[in-house]
């Protein structure tokens, strides 16, 4: 008979990961473990080499059942209350599921300690996390050779107006810019982020408008139409951007490093449009 725990500690780590959303993917990849990913979800697009060669068995809020069980995984990781009904289905098939819950700059870097632990990747995910907190504070650094902190219009989707969610609020002032709606970012759900009034917009004078519309192809000329809005300062000067949702609205490494990057060199642009 043998001893309780007389299984090697490694041979214990799960072998066989379905990641239900990108950044769980991404960071089991930086981290070196991507032999362990058996299963991705559809939206992914980072790394690439996962979109080529891992089947495809989600999409955001719902998951191709039979398809998972089929890949005989022994952990299933997925993101936040949005996933529960997944996660439920799953457990109640006899499948092990571990949702994350990460909406701020420092929950995403806890969520890579954790995936580094999950895998046995400790010493990794502590090396990663310093190499994001090293780039992080080089943006901040050159965010602060900015003339002024401009003034920033996040919109996640255009109908409703939502604003951005509080990863995206922090990477702005990383970034060295001001986030116009700062009180909406730490509601966790778009729902809580919809802008009730429009013009309220236009009266917190935004410097630049970022568009990231979840896939969706911005259109300034849309923009350019909503009543009341030609005179916000933003769309005087032209400061109207698009940084793909990839990049940025993924709660995972992508944001601190391509997505926080896109928004510095957003507010340099601006920087010298205003001072030409």
């Amino acid at each position: 008979m043998g001893r309780t725990g007389s299984v090697p500690w490694s041979a214990r780590l799960p072998r066989r990961i379905v990641c239900l959303t990108e950044e769980t993917t991404e960071t089991l990849y930086l981290l070196g473990e991507q032999d362990r990913v058996v299963g991705i979800s559809g939206f992914t697009v980072r790394p690439a080499e996962a979109r080529r060669d891992k089947p495809r068995v989600s999409a955001f809020t719902n998951a191709d059942l039979d398809r998972i069980v089929a890949l005989k995984p022994d952990l299933v990781v997925g993101f936040s209350d949005i996933q529960a009904g997944i996660a439920k289905d799953l457990a109640e098939l006899g499948i092990e599921v571990y949702l994350f819950n990460q909406r701020s700059i420092a929950g995403i870097l806890d969520t890579v300690a954790r995936v580094g632990s999950l895998v046995g990747a400790a010493d990794e995910a502590a090396a990663l996390i310093r190499r994001l907190e090293a780039g992080l504070e080089a943006v901040r650094e050159e965010g602060r050779s900015l003339p002024r902190r401009p003034r920033v219009y996040f919109e996640e989707w255009d109908e409703p107006q939502i604003s951005c969610i509080r990863w995206v609020s922090e990477l702005i002032e990383v970034a060295g810019g001001v986030d116009c709606f700062p009180e909406l970012s730490t509601a966790p759900l778009a729902r809580g982020r919809v802008i009730a009034d429009p013009q309220e917009v236009p009266r917190r004078r935004p410097d630049v408008i970022v568009a990231s519309w979840c896939g969706k192809k911005f259109r300034p000329d849309r923009l350019r139409a909503r009543p009341g809005w030609d005179d916000t300062p933003a769309l005087r000067s032209g400061c109207l951007y698009e940084i793909d949702s990839s990049e940025i609205l993924q709660p995972g490494p992508a944001a601190l490093t391509d997505g926080v990057r896109r928004l510095l060199e957003v507010f340099q642009d601006w920087a010298r449009r205003v001072a030409s």
